[in-house]
């Protein structure tokens, strides 16, 4: 029993364990590790991508020191809230990039405000006024770092900038990163990008809304919806119409990413061969293709419903009908109630029926200011009769009701098949007069500036390192150079397990019970197995005796009742002989026989002595062992005082 309950304890213990585990790694499954072997590039990709050296590379990274071994992280400007000291420098892009923007020159010469107004909108907020301003993170800053930020709360924000060169949707990927911090959190609003497209007549003071673009992307929230958008434009070749592709959903829940006042990096990776990929963090959070996965689809169906055709008037649809030869029974009672009174019910043995239920209050006085002609005539407040608390009940006595077995209901024939059924009816099909096959979604309108055209109503939304390039591995080497950074700096300023634990408690307040069982059950078991069990100096633990030693003790008390039964033979023959002694000896012989007397219980006393000493000094024993011994004891007391007999006699 011992064995199975500190089994059963064990696995109390690692079921915990596991449970908590299981809790940090859900909680943590988002947080990717940033790390030299997952964004740099092999020796391929930078033949190709790169024309700079290694030497170059070297010193435009950005290196992580420790402000303990190194003296320039001491000299760099550092803020109250930094307590992981970093030497930044501004990314520079490799390899074929159409726009890059860090706002580190605290600039916004190569963007443009709009001026225009939002249609549709009411005319005091129809206007883009909402402010933007270049500055550093909240919290977690990187010294030297800056970035575009969202002024104002409940206001139309619209700012765009060229592209250094327009990107043709071709041969090669379209790769679109960049870093969105809700630093205050997000009540309603976006933070999504829109891909202007090329057109000649685009012009950014313009830009709002209704502004023609070919890719909008970016995170979303409003309520408790939280979206990653993901919308192209396509073109109908038949009538050139542009209709917005809306890729599936993520396949992730994305409420972290909206709550947790980090920075999070963005990526929409869209290939040539039509499919498509998003990441947030670096970890991908949805994929598709844009022939399958979007909706509506991009190519419509061959063949549609003839909008002309109509179900006959004699189509019969029902797949059951009432049976026509069906007929009510004779006994069958429509009328019958679904409740009668319980014939057996009898009213109980001291039933008032004189008293009621409720009597006016003896005690209530019509109030002074009472008027019988405006407020009518004064009764006094019903009370519960004090007369029905010890009976059984008041007033008139009624029988319960109970479920009528007569009762049926109203009759209905019993379904049977329809002998006349035709099925569901569907318009007949035609071919479809705008079906058109377009296998190449990804070749899309071109586009040559990007845009933010945003509402929000919480403010300080916080956008940073924009690039457009057609090579991942461009983008992850400015991740690596940007967000990285900062990753890192949240990391090391992130509180302690222990805080992080409480934090995660206040939000789940289950994980309180796993949390008690971790700590609990390790003391517990501690405190079972180790602690010093209490001893008492005054009781003597009795334990069995050897089995050797209890049969010689037996062997030997068999030897002196022989020796006694012998002794008590002889013994005859002694009181003769000491007779003829006593009368030979007279006065002597009483001497003699009282010195006899002396010793006898001389030794009778130092014989119960040694008995008291060996029952003192044997040790506890079970009740088995003591009964046994009990009777054994019996036994050897009897001779003990047989012989003591034989030495008086």
């Amino acid at each position: 029993m011992k064995m199975g309950g500190g089994w059963m304890w064990r696995l109390l213990l690692l079921s915990s364990l596991a449970a908590a585990a299981t809790v940090a790694a859900h909680e943590n499954q988002w947080e990717a590790d940033v790390s030299d072997d997952d964004l740099g590039l092999d020796e391929e990709e930078l033949k190709v991508l790169m024309a700079e050296d290694e030497e170059e590379e070297e010193e435009e990274e950005a290196t992580v020191m420790d402000e303990e071994q190194s003296d320039e992280a001491d000299q760099t400007s550092s803020d109250a809230n930094v307590t992981f000291q970093v030497t930044y420098k501004t990314p520079v892009p490799t390899g074929d990039v159409h726009f890059a923007e860090t706002f580190d020159d605290r600039s916004l010469d190569r963007w443009q405000l709009s001026k225009t107004t939002k249609e549709d909108a009411d005319d005091e907020i129809a206007k883009y006024d909402g402010k933007w301003a270049v500055e550093p993170l909240k919290e977690n800053k990187v010294p030297g770092d800056q970035g575009l930020v969202l002024k104002s709360r409940a206001k139309h924000h619209a700012i765009a900038a060229m592209l250094d060169k327009p990107f043709v949707f071709q041969d090669k990927p379209l790769v679109v990163q960049y870093e969105v911090n809700f630093q205050d959190g997000i009540d309603c609003g976006g933070a999504y990008i829109k891909l202007l497209s090329d057109a000649e007549n685009l012009n950014l003071e313009q830009f709002q809304d209704r502004t023609p673009y070919t890719i909008m992307f970016g995170p979303d929230k409003c309520g408790e919806d939280y979206k990653l958008h993901f919308i192209f434009r396509h073109k109908n070749p038949l009538n050139r119409d542009m209709e917005e592709k809306h890729a599936k959903r993520a396949d992730v829940d994305l409420k972290k990413f909206y709550t947790d006042k980090k920075t999070h990096l963005y990526t929409l990776v869209l290939n040539p061969d039509n499919s498509y990929e998003m990441f947030i963090d670096q970890s991908s959070v949805s994929r598709g293709n844009l022939l399958h996965d979007v909706v509506p689809p991009v190519n419509p169906p061959k063949e549609i419903d003839d909008p002309n055709d109509a179900k006959p008037d004699d189509w019969d649809e029902r797949a059951k009908i009432p049976d026509p030869e069906a007929v009510k029974p004779d006994d069958w009672d429509e009328d019958a109630p679904a409740k009668v009174e319980d014939p057996d019910a009898l009213k109980p043995e001291g039933w008032l029926d004189d008293e009621p239920e409720f009597i006016p209050d003896p005690n209530a006085e019509k109030p002074d200011d009472w008027d019988e002609e405006m407020d009518g005539e004064w009764e006094a407040p019903q009370v519960p009769n004090q007369a029905c608390e010890t009976a059984p009940g008041c007033g008139e006595w009624k029988r319960p009701m109970i479920n009528n077995p007569q009762y049926k209901g109203k009759w209905k024939a019993p379904l049977i098949d329809n002998p006349n059924y035709q099925g569901v009816w569907k318009p007949r099909k035609i071919n479809n007069p705008d079906y058109f096959e377009d296998l190449q979604p990804f070749r899309m309108t071109s586009f040559k500036a990007l845009g933010l055209e945003l509402w929000s109503m919480t403010s300080d939304i916080y956008f940073d390192n924009f690039i457009i390039t057609s090579h991942k591995e461009v983008a992850d080497r400015w991740a690596s150079d940007s967000w990285g950074l900062k990753k890192l700096v949240a990391s090391a300023n992130e509180p302690g397990i222990f805080a992080q634990l409480m934090m995660a408690a206040e939000e789940r307040p289950w994980l309180w019970v796993i949390y008690i069982l971790t700590v609990g059950l390790p003391v517990g078991l501690t405190v079972l197995f180790c602690w010093p069990k209490k001893s008492d100096d005054y009781v003597y633990k009795k334990v069995d005796l050897p089995r050797a030693d209890i049969e010689e003790e037996e062997e030997e008390e068999e030897g002196a009742a022989d020796d006694e039964e012998d002794k008590a033979a002889e013994a005859p023959e002694e009181e003769a002989k000491e007779e003829e002694e006593v009368e030979d000896g007279g006065a002597g012989g009483e001497d003699l026989e009282g010195d006899d007397d002396e010793e006898g219980e001389e030794e009778e006393e130092d014989e119960v002595e040694e008995e008291e000493e060996e029952d003192s000094k044997a040790p506890e024993r079970t009740l088995e062992d003591e009964k046994d011994e009990g009777d054994a004891a019996e036994e050897s007391h009897k001779q003990a005082v047989r012989k003591r007999r034989v030495r008086k006699d």
